[in-house]
Formats: structure tokens, sequence, C-alpha cells
């Protein structure tokens, strides 16, 4: 059997209509079924709720100073600079004394070791750098213008000035324990 190239044509033009022809049936097929679903699905849409109502309320605060006044300005200014004022008259007296040699090491490394009472008066020894110093209330300890307030057998209270979280000069209470076991 011998293959011409007029019934090669032929015989291909036969598998292309009969694929076409599959084809197209199926894809009307798949619009219908498309068309069927679409006809067949209502959506639903729940109703929205109802506003909730909104009732003005009345300013009786006809007498008080308006929040966006100049005068509210100046009395936020005049309370800011009053605390500006006890914040430095707290650092100033600090600022202007002559340091003593115990400032220059921190707090955490100062170790006190013992204690004994001269001339009536509470003496603390205390450690810094394997020398023991004799220091007593009105000393000044550690770097933070450490001034001690009070002295006792077994521990050491400091009043520290140090600032906080917003750069203000505060107060803060700090106590040296009696080291157990110290050469």
């Amino acid at each position: 059997m011998r293959f011409t190239p007029y019934a090669l044509a032929g015989s291909l033009t036969l598998v292309v209509v009969s694929t076409v022809g599959c084809g197209v049936s199926d894809q009307q097929e798949l619009q219908h079924w498309m068309a069927e679903q679409r006809n067949a699905t209502r959506p639903k849409v729940e109703p929205l709720p109802e506003p909730t109502k909104f009732s003005p309320q009345a300013y009786n605060q006809e007498g008080a100073i308006e929040p966006f006044s100049n005068q509210k300005l100046t009395q936020a200014l005049k309370r800011e600079s009053t605390q500006a004022t006890a914040n430095a008259a707290l650092i100033t007296p600090e600022l202007s004394r002559r340091k003593e040699p115990l400032e220059a090491s921190p707090l955490d490394a100062v170790f006190m070791v013992g204690s004994l009472i001269k001339v009536g008066q509470p003496v603390a020894l205390v450690r810094v750098d394997n020398l023991i110093y004799q220091v007593r209330a009105g000393n000044h300890l550690g770097q933070n213008y450490g001034r001690i307030t009070k002295v006792t057998e077994t521990s050491l209270a400091l009043r520290e000035i140090v600032q906080d979280a917003g750069g203000e000069w505060i107060e803060r209470t700090a106590t040296l324990q009696l080291l157990e076991g110290s050469k």
C-alpha cells in the first residue's frame, strides 16, 4: 500500500477535523454546565447591622481653660521650668564640689569588709582594688554622686543622684552589705 501526498493530506485533514469537532462539542458542553451552575447558585448576603446612634455631648467647661489656648501653654511651660529648676538644684551642688577619690570607682567594685567605732562615730571599712578605706556618713562613694547617709555594723546606706529615662535628675538609695568571709 502506497500513500500519495494527496491521500496523506486528506487523512490528516480528517483527523484534524474530527479532533476539532470533539473539542468544540466538549467546550460547548462545559459552557452549558457553567451557565447552569451560575443560574442555580444564588449569593447569600447578610444584611448590615444598624449603625449605632451618636448622641452629642454638651461641652460644660465654659469657665475652664481651652485646651489649645496660650494660657494653657504658659501654665505647662511654667510647670516644666519649675521642675527643671528643682532638678538643677539637686545636681548643681554636686557639680561644683571637688570629687573624692572613692568616686572614681563604680559602686559594684566597692565592698564593705568591716566596721568600727572611732571617736563615738561609726566608720565603715570598704575595699576598692585591694586597698582598705575608712568612710563615714557624709563621705562620697561611687560614680553616681553617692553620699553616705548611714553606717551600721553590717551595712552602709547611700543617696545617689541619677538620671531617669526622661533625662530628669532624681535621688535613689543604695546599700552596701557587709561582705561575709572577706580576707
